[in-house]
């Protein structure tokens, strides 16, 4: 769903009533215990980490920016995004928070634009984002191009981000197959960045948690060195760290050559 041409609590119960949730009530939000983990890596190729990220558990929110590479200033790019949501602080409303959430967002486009503007004509200073916001029972993602969220429940692994790319979008056409995307010479290319136009285009989904749900947010650093599979397999694991520092000294081991950041968070059993 893209936050357009609507009030953020318009889309907000839009999604809801998709879905047949429970209507808001802040008096009967259920209150999970999340543990989470983070980490980024420069890797073994890049001289430069472009990579930022948030570890905001107090606020339940958690950030991995991927700045623009082959772009000046993805670094600034990325970090300006972290910087934007480093003291957001969650307030009882759910469609409140959502909707700071997207105006810190665009805050941060509006940041980047400037901030390139500023260093010449045909400076681009870009990044993608994605995050995950809690409000239990619900959590809820947004992202901007193609770092991902990927949930861990039960025995099934599943990606709830959906790439905004030129390999997805030729993948979403039936142009190539998901194998093919995944070598394609043009995997890089991304078709929506936080810095790169005045009018910045969200999407956003949500799902009721369960108690065990573990969530990844990562760049394309490590899921272009790991499989889904092997990232499922790592999600299981006990203890969250075990699964934050097994998944990024795997994408070494094969290379680590983008920089990597992946932050893992976990709804602990109650």
């Amino acid at each position: 769903m893209s936050l357009v041409n609507a009030t953020p609590a318009d889309k907000l119960n839009n999604l809801l009533s998709a879905m047949s949730a429970p209507p808001l009530n802040p008096a009967d939000e259920r209150t999970a215990r999340w543990a989470s983990c983070a980490v980024t890596h420069t890797g073994y190729v890049r001289k430069h980490n472009e990579d930022a990220i948030l570890d905001h558990r107090e606020q339940g929110l958690w950030v991995v920016a991927d700045g623009m590479g082959g772009h000046w200033g993805g670094d600034q790019a990325s970090q300006t995004i972290v910087d934007a949501m480093v003291d957001f602080n969650r307030q009882q409303d759910l469609s409140d928070n959502v909707a700071e959430i997207e105006l810190r967002l665009k805050e941060a486009n509006r940041t980047c634009m400037r901030t390139g503007a500023k260093a010449g004509k045909k400076k681009v200073m870009g990044s993608t984002a994605a995050m995950l916001f809690a409000h239990d029972p619900f959590c809820f993602f947004i992202w901007v191009g193609d770092s991902r969220v990927y949930r861990r429940r039960g025995g099934e692994t599943k990606q709830m981000t959906h790439d905004h790319s030129l390999v997805q979008e030729l993948v979403d056409k039936g142009k190539i197959t998901k194998a093919e995307a995944e070598k394609h010479p043009s995997g890089n290319v991304i078709t929506r960045a936080v810095g790169v136009g005045h009018q910045l285009q969200i999407d956003l989904e949500f799902a009721i948690t369960e108690p065990g749900d573990t969530f990844l947010l990562c760049s394309d650093g490590l899921y272009r060195h790991v499989s889904d599979k092997e990232i499922g397999e790592h999600l299981k694991l006990p203890n969250i760290n075990d699964a934050t520092s097994r998944l990024l000294a795997l994408a070494l081991s094969r290379g680590g050559s983008d920089n990597i950041s992946i932050v893992v968070a976990r709804v602990q059993n109650q």
